[in-house]
């Protein structure tokens, strides 16, 4: 396993853990910890059933960028967001689930990461935010685009114009988070939620993710065909196979491997 010097990282069979670790800084995004994430999602195990994603220290998910970093980028410099576009585009087109748990404050870049994952879970003491334009930029690795779909013109636009910070019940009452549980339980539901998410079959998971990803763009007709495709693909697949077998038989499905033609 290579180590590391920003993250963590851990595989563990199905299940892999890729850990944000400057707690010093709030876990604050630098060039050398998003390089670090890509190169340990490249490390992903060709079985790897669920992705789940964390910040060290209790106090943050991630806090934004580094803002010492910040100050000797220009126009230039990333000018087409280069590795932080990628992580994120990494984390949202996985072909199984991406889980951003956030304890304490996923602010900025962190929630941009965040909001690319395909769940948010979080705990009771988490506070998200986009707050750039106290800076004088904007979110710009996906924030905009993916804080709309999910809240809404206006409260994106308030959200983001005013840099609003705001606290786990009102982030997941807006749709932001998906759950929010207190922060003793929180490592409990985490790692009862990774588990349960592994033990899926891997296609009917690959077909959910791409069909909820792609409708917001569709017509509904064109959304619906879609579905129906992998729904195709669905009944073709051994899931499907032992899924309804273990039902009828009255027992717990035992589905099989990533297929190969559908790695990370």
């Amino acid at each position: 396993m290579a180590e590391y010097e920003t993250i963590r990282f851990r595989q563990d069979g199905p299940k892999a853990y890729l850990t944000f670790n400057r707690p010093d800084v709030l876990n604050a995004l630098n060039n050398h910890l998003i390089s670090e994430a890509l190169d340990a999602v490249s490390r992903l195990s060709a079985d790897t059933r669920v992705l789940v994603v964390r910040g060290a220290g209790g106090k943050a998910f991630a806090a934004g960028a580094d803002l010492r970093e910040m100050q000797k980028r220009t126009q230039w410099s990333e000018i087409d967001f280069g590795a932080r576009r990628l992580l994120a585009r990494k984390l949202e087109t996985a072909p199984f689930p991406t889980v951003a748990a956030i304890d304490g404050f996923a602010l900025g870049g962190g929630l941009e990461l965040a909001l690319a994952c395909h769940l948010r879970i979080a705990s009771a003491n988490a506070v998200v935010g986009l707050p750039e334009t106290r800076i004088g930029i904007l979110p710009a690795n996906g924030g905009t685009a993916r804080l709309t779909r999910l809240v809404g013109r206006g409260r994106a636009m308030r959200m983001i114009l005013l840099g609003e910070r705001i606290d786990a019940s009102e982030a997941e009452r807006f749709g932001i988070l998906d759950w929010v549980v207190d922060g003793d339980a929180f490592d409990g539901a985490i790692e009862a939620l990774a588990d349960r998410l592994s033990k899926l079959a891997p296609v009917s998971v690959r077909a959910v993710i791409d069909t909820v990803s792609r409708s917001a763009d569709m017509t509904v007709d064109h959304a619906i065909d879609y579905e129906h495709r992998w729904f195709q693909i669905c009944l073709a697949s051994a899931g499907k196979k032992e899924g309804v077998a273990a039902f009828l038989e009255k027992r717990e499905p035992q589905f099989g491997p990533q297929p190969e033609s559908d790695r990370f």
